[in-house]
């Protein structure tokens, strides 16, 4: 697999082999010893999965007290997945980072503990799996104003047909310069 670094420090994207021929492919999802040996920490305690349609955006989340590490990737369909960097002793505190994640291309991203996650969805619809490194704790979640003008992130909007679908709970995130952050 081939692994690169990114401008915040911990986020990985990771392109595992992918071995095809005319009858389809064989990948490997998750492979404990290979990941551990490319810095994806572990140990994973909770998966997740959630189907979108097109121009959902989910995030962007974060668990203060019980901060996971999350290995992502899209099952089907292809995602703008967005990750920022809340862990003020980080040189990259503040920025973010986007990633396309796509299916076909079956590649993932690790998202270090301490780091808010939220993804848009660009295709007709998406299959989007979480590998967690902490249990689901709902009075530790948090959400980040998914459109800060601080962030600056570049959604990708112009992409769809119109504003993104958001939950009651993505509508209403916390600016930057007021929300809860890690050590």
């Amino acid at each position: 697999m081939n692994v690169t670094e990114t401008a915040i420090p911990g986020l990985l994207v990771i392109e595992p082999a992918v071995f095809g021929d005319e009858r389809g492919f064989f990948t490997e999802l998750f492979h404990a010893d290979k990941y551990a040996a490319a810095g994806v920490a572990g140990p994973f305690v909770q998966d997740n999965l959630s189907r979108s349609r097109r121009g959902t955006l989910r995030g962007l989340h974060y668990q203060l007290g019980r901060p996971q590490g999350k290995l992502v990737r899209a099952l089907s369909g292809v995602v703008l997945d967005v990750v920022v960097d809340l862990r003020r002793s980080s040189a990259a505190f503040g920025q973010s980072v986007t990633i396309e994640l796509d299916a076909d291309r079956h590649n993932q991203a690790f998202v270090p503990p301490g780091c808010a996650h939220g993804f848009v969805v660009l295709s007709d619809s998406a299959d989007f799996f979480y590998k967690c490194t902490d249990l689901y704790a709902p009075a530790e979640e948090r959400t980040l104003q998914w459109d800060d003008p601080a962030l600056a992130i570049d959604w990708r909007l112009g992409d769809l047909d119109g504003d993104p679908l958001l939950s009651e709970k993505d509508q209403f995130g916390t600016p930057l310069a007021e929300c809860e952050t890690y050590a």
